[in-house]
């Protein structure tokens, strides 16, 4: 797990970049322990039995970072699918904030990846989001309807109040089924990776996992895909939980990057695996 104090180093050189694309600013909290898994939102069952963690002490939302130590040379690549509610006029000027061609290449390499799809992204590109979900290589987890922060001063996003947070959630799930999405399972990352109690206890109703990361890709606009290849390199661990994106527009060398990334952690002996099964151990 990355320190408090890397973490501030990463938010100062991504911050401004990443816009709320997946850089790590979240506030501390106590996650729940892993125990009993609790039933899925109703928007999220199509998935039999995905692993949840156990509501946190106080009955908020529990966070899961990481595999455990019996998860051993296993690792998660997920993908961020962004797509900011105001981004819609940039969309209608032509600007792609897909990448079908990332996908194709993990379907090639055969990598389990879980896409933590906005509902907005959902209803852009529901034809992806439909073979994304039906995939058994895939799961689609949530990433919020609107892709607004959960918390104030989260990289200038828009906020969405306490009392909408939920129904943010639950708008996305319902964009995942209208996409006819089934491989859809419980966990939900906030937009920017910016959380803290109240967040945590207004999404408590919806019964998702929050799901944050070990391993920040730095790929949100990055330039250079060896770089963001050597930066998971050096900080993937046995059990790592790796932040990237899939959308051309905020991450254009991300494809370029998973190229490398993929075959050397292989040859190192590591196995990829999905969400779901690294919250398992």
């Amino acid at each position: 797990m990355i320190t408090f104090a890397r973490s501030l180093a990463t938010v100062v050189v991504l911050g401004v970049a990443l816009a709320g694309c997946g850089g790590s600013a979240e506030k501390p909290v106590t996650p729940g322990s892993p125990a009993s898994p609790q039933s899925a939102s109703p928007g999220a069952a199509a998935v039999k039995g995905p692993p949840t963690l156990a509501p946190a002490p106080g009955g908020l939302t529990p966070v899961f970072k990481r595999g455990g130590p019996a998860a051993g040379k296993t690792v998660a690549l997920t993908f961020d699918a962004d797509m900011t509610a105001d981004q819609g006029p940039r969309a209608a000027r032509g600007e792609r904030f897909d990448n079908p061609s990332l996908i194709a290449l993990l379907r090639r390499l055969e990598v389990p990846s879980t896409v933590f799809m906005t509902g907005r992204w959902a209803e852009e590109y529901p034809t992806q989001a439909n073979a994304i979900g039906n995939d058994p290589l895939f799961e689609i987890a949530n990433h919020s309807y609107s892709h607004y922060a959960f918390t104030a001063d989260c990289y200038g996003l828009p906020r969405v109040g306490g009392e909408q947070m939920n129904a943010d959630v639950q708008r996305a799930f319902t964009a995942f089924r209208a996409a006819g999405a089934t491989n859809v399972v419980p966990y939900f990352r906030f937009p920017g990776g910016c959380y803290d109690k109240a967040s945590l206890r207004a999404l408590a109703p919806a019964k998702v996992t929050a799901v944050q990361w070990d391993v920040v890709s730095g790929d949100a606009f990055a330039t250079d895909a060896d770089a963001v290849a050597e930066q998971v390199l050096k900080d993937v661990k046995p059990g790592s939980l790796v932040v990237m994106h899939c959308t051309r527009s905020a991450a254009p060398v991300t494809e370029e990057a998973v190229r490398r990334i993929v075959p050397e952690l292989r040859e190192r002996g590591y196995r990829f695996v999905k969400v779901s099964e690294l919250m398992k151990r």
